[in-house]
């Protein structure tokens, strides 16, 4: 067994995106003294689209899944989160409309499966409809109380001076390259010839997670495929007040026209998700994959998915999503879209080419990957990290090692 001077950190976090930091942010709350180094590939924090993202609320999740649970509960805490350390955030509500009377069973579902979460639901007729939103037209909708808009980029900012402050360490520029796993914890090698060595490692590195789990000489059981999320603007943003959402379809690919206006004003549709077409696109979507030939070549799933690419696009192209906005917005044209800055998301699949929809985490000897997080990843970081950080820290003691001081009523 190696000794605690042996050992460069306790945990090592690969991946400095929200999950990995608020992964960190979470070990050095529940755990103080925890010695957490942070590895991020990139050469600085992440970039994220402009006018802050979507919260989510977690009603469109079936009750007691992952996503239903942190995602409610993390809208929750990042409103307190944010409240605590001034970062901007806003609960606008979130407004879900059925256009057609066949929505309107959809629409009954997600009422229902909304007070199962506990979410303040309120059904909408028509008129109550233009309380909320005057330009906006349909059958029936309902307002979900928890809806908003938040810079998740300044969170991200706030956890990592959160993580530095206790202590943490956080390395940009560190690309993971060999995962060497011992009876005694892991050693890791970045691709300057560093090497870190670590109790447990956390895996919470997103398009390059199945990767590193491999490295550490484990199954994923997935393969992961970047997907470019298209959007577009409304040029005239104050057709919208906040979130509008169309019922979505379960049967299709895509939700329906999606409106959310940010933080600074615009008004944006979508993101609708298509697959990425070549590393310059990624670097262009600031969501660079290091071996996108490699990585997608191996998966039958990334060869349905290229299939479905023409069909996919045609879906997302500027017709056919003014067209669905007139369902909500009349008189909206093509003329009213332009196009927004594209963002990158990793989806993993399971060998047999279906979609992982939920959270998907695995433990293994000294470590725990994260090797899905789906679009509502950032909403239920909170929760999410913490989670992680239970994981860690039982494999973390099961090397002998014991924290320093323990803060009840943060892990749980």
């Amino acid at each position: 067994m190696a000794t605690h001077a042996a050992y460069d950190c306790d945990v090592l976090v690969i991946g400095g995106g929200i999950v990995g930091l608020s992964s960190a942010y979470a070990l050095t709350r529940t755990a103080p003294g925890t010695r957490v180094t942070v590895l991020e590939k990139e050469r600085g924090p992440g970039r994220t689209p402009p006018g802050g993202g979507m919260v989510h609320t977690g009603i469109q999740h079936a009750p007691g899944s992952l996503q239903a649970r942190w995602t409610v509960r993390g809208a929750a805490e990042l409103a307190d989160f944010c409240a605590e350390h001034g970062l901007a955030h806003t609960v606008t509500g979130k407004l879900i409309v059925a256009t057609a009377g066949a929505e309107l069973p959809r629409l009954h579902g997600l009422v229902q499966r909304g007070r199962a979460h506990g979410l303040p639901v309120r059904e909408l007729g028509p008129a109550q409809i233009a309380e909320y939103e005057p330009r906006v037209r349909g059958l029936a909708a309902i307002r979900v109380g928890t809806g908003g808009v938040c810079d998740f980029a300044a969170v991200a900012a706030r956890l990592a001076a959160e993580v530095s402050d206790a202590g943490g360490r956080i390395r940009y520029g560190a690309d993971v390259v060999a995962v060497d796993r011992r009876p005694w914890g892991v050693a890791v090698r970045t691709s300057d010839g560093r090497v870190v060595r670590a109790r447990v490692l956390v895996n919470c590195a997103g398009p390059h997670s199945d990767r590193i789990a491999r490295l550490a000489g484990d199954d994923p059981g997935v393969r992961t495929v970047l997907l470019r999320e298209a959007s577009y603007e409304l040029t005239a943003p104050d057709q919208v007040r906040g979130l509008v959402h169309q019922v979505p379809d379960p049967a299709l690919r895509h939700p329906g026209a999606v409106l959310t206006r940010g933080l600074d004003g615009v008004v944006r549709l979508g993101p609708a998700a298509v697959p990425a077409r070549a590393e310059a696109e990624y670097a262009r979507s600031g969501g660079l994959l290091r071996e996108p030939a490699s990585v997608l070549g191996r998966t039958g799933a990334w060869r349905i998915t290229l299939r479905r690419r023409h069909d996919a696009e045609g879906a997302h192209g500027r017709p056919t999503v003014a067209r669905a906005v007139r369902r909500l917005l009349p008189g909206v044209t093509e003329d009213d879209l332009r196009p927004s800055p594209s963002a990158a998301r990793a989806q993993a699949f399971l060998r047999d080419g279906t979609p992982v929809n939920d959270f998907l985490l695995r433990d293994a000897p000294h470590a725990v990957h994260v090797l899905h997080a789906p679009p509502t990843a950032a909403t239920a970081s909170l929760p999410l990290g913490r989670e992680v950080a239970r994981r860690a820290l039982l494999r973390a003691r099961a090397t002998g090692w014991r924290p320093p001081a323990v803060e009840s009523g943060h892990c749980v």
